[in-house]
């Protein structure tokens, strides 16, 4: 259906999901970078590139090998590829959808200082920028905060406001955010609505809630469970219970508190 070519190994992103609300699929892809050379080739930033975006495509179109919707942010702009959904992400890694209400859910691997979860809402026409390589979580990455949002290295950068994630936690609590799941299962009534996700070193599981009208207005993350192993995945069966995938044995384990 679709190449996308992947100049270094690292930053696949990798995940790729059915919208519960239009039935076309996003695809989540890496910025293709390399060690040692993170965030200056500005893949995630160029139009041109299907690096370093969510892409949205309708593989029912009966065109092949895909079609475009119409309604892609960037269908009737120069210079930006047609698939482009939303754009500005290093690698995420665990993209999911809530399938309840249609929000969008993006963890997004940092690059040495911090991780981030971005939430884009069901209503949300796309176009999002989300920052990298100009942001690393919610602060500007390796540049005076005077540089954030207007030409760097001669590049000049999209006229928009950049998204800021809803979640972000720092190096001191683990490497690199694992995605993600939100929990609809029978047997935790108080995880009902959260977003679960991980770090890959810690093995540490946080669930992350939105905005409570009449109770807070903030987006709220609390660590749940500090598994023994490295975390590689996450994700939901039909009954909305949300799995681990174990690094180094492959194993899969329902998440639970008891």
């Amino acid at each position: 259906v679709l190449t996308i070519d992947q100049p270094y190994e690292t930053h696949n992103g990798g995940r790729i999901v059915f919208g519960p609300q239009d039935g076309y699929l996003y695809i989540g892809s890496g910025d293709g970078g390399a060690p040692m050379r993170d965030g200056f080739d500005h893949h995630a930033q160029d139009g041109n590139m299907l690096l370093g975006k969510i892409l949205r495509i309708d593989v029912e179109s009966g065109v092949k090998p895909y079609g475009i919707p119409a309604s892609n942010p960037f269908t009737q702009i120069e210079g930006y590829r047609n698939e482009i959904w939303a754009l500005g992400l290093r690698n995420p890694w665990g993209l999911v959808f809530d399938k309840q209400t249609g929000a969008l859910y993006i963890p997004d691997v940092g690059n040495a200082k911090r991780e981030e979860v971005n939430y884009q809402p069901a209503s949300s026409a796309g176009g999002e920028n989300y920052g990298w390589h100009i942001m690393e979580g919610n602060r500007c990455f390796e540049l005076p905060p005077v540089f954030c949002n207007v030409d760097v290295d001669g590049v000049t950068y999209p006229a928009v406001a950049f998204v800021s994630p809803v979640a972000v936690y720092d190096h001191s609590q683990g490497c690199a955010i694992v995605g993600g799941g939100v929990y609809r299962g029978a047997t935790e009534p108080g995880w009902q609505d959260v977003f679960l996700y991980a770090d890959f070193c810690t093995g540490q599981i946080w669930g992350l809630r939105g905005p409570v009208a009449d109770y807070q207005d903030a987006w709220q993350s609390t660590l749940l469970i500090e598994a023994s192993f490295p975390i590689s995945s996450i994700g939901e069966d039909e009954e909305g219970n949300v799995y681990v995938v174990g690094y180094q044995d492959g194993s899969i384990s329902m998440i639970t508190e008891r």
